[in-house]
């Protein structure tokens, strides 16, 4: 093995276990939102407040730079105008549904089902639209493998559920998020849409936050006037952290992309999640939520379920782009 060889394997080695622990990010953010929610009773207003720190912060740092401000100042016009499909410009509406299924559903389930059902969810979706060629230059075939991936992802989320088959109202829970991971499947093909509209991906995320907020904001006011719904912030600190950690991960995928590729990264960011999840449980569980070994083993068959998806289903009539110096192409 040649010195520029194995220096790349220890690179790869360093940049996947930091992959993963930037994927434990993910079930950090779902146990502050969900703690979020306990604390206010409502999981609505939780993620109001989540949506809102995240919104603040990406507008510091967008409208800091006149060619972040300009590019994001003019979405609106270009939205009106129909520059590129329209669905594109409310990719957030999909980030708004997982945040508000945490703030309501983690504080019962705990981190490791939430997290197993959403992931679930999100393995059918990648598969679904990888089929309808929904973000992706040209459709993948529905192969046996991906087959395979969707099952094993249905029983993952089947699993972690079944302690608690006596209680309708917990499986009721676990579907939210894995509703949500279905939704979430057209979300990166959106934001991609508006990052290459507006030449920046930072303004697409902000424009996913700001989406996110509004949508959350109006119901909230729908509440107030229908329900006396009463706002309030919480008073203690870390739950003011649900927004910055997501977009902490965000950002440390869009680096570590560069030096993995987008199949270890994808398969490291899942077990990441995964693995945080399942550690959370056992460090901070939910108040009267238990982890058995039956979630334990969800978990893996989720891990499994996307490592399956994620293997590219060779479509011969479809053109296969080159994949750029360093990067394997993958699906």
């Amino acid at each position: 093995m040649t010195k520029s060889s194995s220096g790349r394997i220890t690179s790869v080695i360093t940049l996947t276990i930091a992959t993963v622990f930037a994927g434990m990010l993910g079930p950090m953010q779902s146990l502050v939102n969900g703690r979020l929610g306990a604390q206010l009773s409502d999981g609505h207003a939780a993620a109001l407040i989540s949506f809102g720190t995240g919104l603040l912060l990406m507008l510091v740092i967008i409208l800091s730079r006149e060619k972040t401000r300009n590019a994001f100042f003019r979405l609106p016009g270009q939205l009106i105008r129909g520059d590129i499909p329209r669905w594109n410009f409310f990719a957030g509406l999909c980030g708004a549904v997982i945040v508000v299924s945490e703030g309501i559903t983690v504080g019962f389930l705990g981190v490791a089902i939430f997290q197993t059902s959403l992931i679930s969810g999100m393995v059918i979706s990648g598969i679904l639209c990888d089929r309808l060629g929904v973000g992706v230059p040209f459709k993948q075939a529905m192969s046996a493998p991906r087959v395979v991936g969707a099952v094993l992802a249905i029983c993952a989320t089947l699993l972690v559920v079944s302690p608690n088959w006596s209680a309708p109202h917990m499986i009721a829970l676990a579907i939210m998020p894995f509703v949500g991971g279905l939704l979430a499947g057209w979300q990166p093909a959106g934001n991609s849409e508006v990052g290459l509209l507006s030449n920046s991906m930072f303004v697409s995320i902000t424009w996913n936050f700001l989406i996110g907020f509004i949508a959350l904001g109006a119901l909230y006011v729908l509440r107030i006037f229908a329900t006396g719904a009463h706002f309030e912030l919480p008073g203690i600190w870390w739950m003011y952290l649900g927004g910055p950690l997501g977009l902490l991960s965000i950002a440390l995928m869009a680096l570590l992309v560069r030096g993995l590729g987008l199949l270890i990264l994808g398969l490291a960011s899942t077990a990441g999640q995964l693995i945080g999840s399942l550690l959370l449980e056992v460090t901070l569980p939910a108040e009267g939520s238990t982890l058995h070994l039956v979630t334990v083993l969800g978990a893996l068959v989720a891990l499994i379920a996307a490592g399956i998806s994620m293997i590219p289903a060779r479509n011969p009539d479809a053109p296969q782009p080159p994949a750029p110096a360093g990067v394997s192409q993958h699906g």
